[in-house]
């Protein structure tokens, strides 16, 4: 499949354009754009809108966790592997034209069941349609995350371009939770098909944007040429498993992710709840009280590892903060201050999304140095599995605490009302604590190996 296909190897001296790094934070904003719509209002959706018993919702949600323990890590795998077109086109760059613009079309199918289906016909459309969506999600943004640590290479082209991406990201993050707030009406199953439409239509939009920032340039086509011509024979998936399992900082930092997951997941898609149930009115503010925040504190947290240098131990620190900033969102009762505690809570998110991607970074030049190959998409593989279970631990704890609560027999009493205070804020607050912790005590990257393994890469052209 190589034959023909040689290059000679390079590094690229040339540091990418602020149009390259713009248009690759279009992605982040179409990934948190896609899961924020998703995620905010699926459970609510089919828990409360169509009718789906809240147990139901959750065994839907975790048999699509246990499909992406073998989807997710295995499109890594196989999206890894040259093609016809990498020769031209690169390993990754195809696989994210073709995911990014059809994952779009079936987001609106999760939220088009057919009228007239009953729990066993809702329960498998709601399973199929989220496993098929994810599988074309995974296709394209599996494959743009692996291209982060390649295209960008130097400390200082990763800040600038993790910064931009921040900003991008964040207003991402904000498009996805806001927009349904001026088209969805609660109580009003089809407003959400209509939002679902407007999510689909955006999607392809934006993957259009994404583009220019994720053709690879002929040096990384070169580089993964030669890696592969040196190659005696392909890794096999549970090598590259075992691998990765036993590379202790790389768990750090997946257990680190699984747990923000969670956490950010739970909270967000509370909101919605808390609008429909505690406050009787629309959550636009609210969450444009978070978007706020975070836009706020990317020069902040900019300023932080400049610094302080490490992003591994700043994203700990960001994950304690956000801990933090959970606690105020258990008390207070009025919609102004909900909006000011959610501006507060953004603060620490923008940061520790600024430092999620330069931080994962760091622990990719790791074991490419230790393996002397870049099989990024399959690692990134693995994290997106982790990420993808948060769905499932999220869900449980939606089930558990409306089933405690009482929630589906009168859902604005006082003790349905505590509940949802409960996966608004305790549970949050709590996963990001135990994040924070686990990675201290796991993660061993020092800045010095870190700036070794920079230098390595460099010289092995890597």
């Amino acid at each position: 499949m190589l034959a023909g296909m040689r290059r000679k190897p390079g590094n690229d001296t040339r540091q990418a354009s602020l149009g390259v790094m713009a248009s690759y934070g279009t992605g982040k904003f179409l990934a948190e754009f896609l899961t924020g719509g998703i995620a905010s209002l699926v459970f609510k959706f089919y828990e409360t809108e169509v009718k789906l018993p809240a147990a139901l919702v959750a065994a839907a949600l975790i048999l699509y966790s246990v499909w992406n323990a073998v989807n997710d890590p295995i499109i890594g795998f196989f999206t890894s592997r040259p093609t016809r077109f990498t020769a031209k086109l690169g390993r990754r760059f195809p696989w994210i034209l073709l995911g990014s613009l059809t994952c779009g079309l079936v987001f609106f199918f999760v939220f088009a069941p057919p009228v007239g289906l009953g729990s066993l016909g809702l329960f498998l459309w709601f399973l199929i349609s989220i496993c098929l969506y994810d599988a074309l999600y995974s296709t394209w943004e599996l494959n743009y995350q692996s291209i982060f640590p390649d295209r960008f290479r130097s400390p200082e082209e990763r800040s600038k371009a993790a910064g931009i991406g921040t900003l991008i990201g964040v207003l991402g993050v904000a498009a996805g939770a806001v927009t349904p707030t001026f088209i969805i009406h609660y109580g009003n199953p089809a407003s959400y098909l209509t939002n679902a439409a407007v999510f689909g239509v955006a999607a392809l939009l934006l993957a259009l944007l994404l583009m220019p920032g994720v053709k690879e340039t002929p040096a990384m086509i070169a580089r993964y040429l030669e890696q592969e011509k040196a190659r005696s024979e392909a890794p096999s998936f549970f090598k590259l498993l075992r691998e990765a399992l036993g590379v202790r900082d790389f768990m750090a930092f997946i257990l680190l992710y699984c747990l923000y997951q969670v956490a950010a997941l739970s909270m967000t898609a509370s909101i919605h709840y808390v609008g429909d149930y505690i406050l009787g009115r629309s959550t636009t503010l609210i969450f444009a009280g978070m978007l706020v925040g975070a836009l706020a504190a990317v020069p902040i947290w900019l300023a932080l590892i400049k610094k302080f240098k490490s992003h591994q131990k700043l994203i700990a620190a960001a994950s304690f903060t956000l801990a933090i900033s959970c606690l105020p969102l258990l008390f207070v009762q009025s919609y102004i201050a909900f909006v000011i505690a959610m501006f507060g809570w953004g603060l620490s998110f923008g940061g520790f999304w600024l430092l999620m991607t330069p931080a994962m970074a760091d622990v990719i030049d790791e074991i490419v140095v230790k393996t002397g190959r870049r099989d990024d998409g399959v690692y990134l593989g693995f994290r997106a599995f982790f990420g993808r279970l948060a769905y499932a631990v999220q869900a449980v704890a939606f089930w558990a605490v409306h089933a405690a609560t009482g929630f589906a027999i009168n859902p604005r009493s006082s003790t349905a009302q505590l509940g949802i205070r409960l996966h608004l804020a305790a549970i949050p607050a709590l996963f990001l604590l135990l994040a924070g912790i686990v990675f201290l005590r796991m993660n061993t990257l020092t800045q010095a190996r870190i700036e070794e393994n920079r230098r390595l890469l460099a010289e092995r052209e890597l």
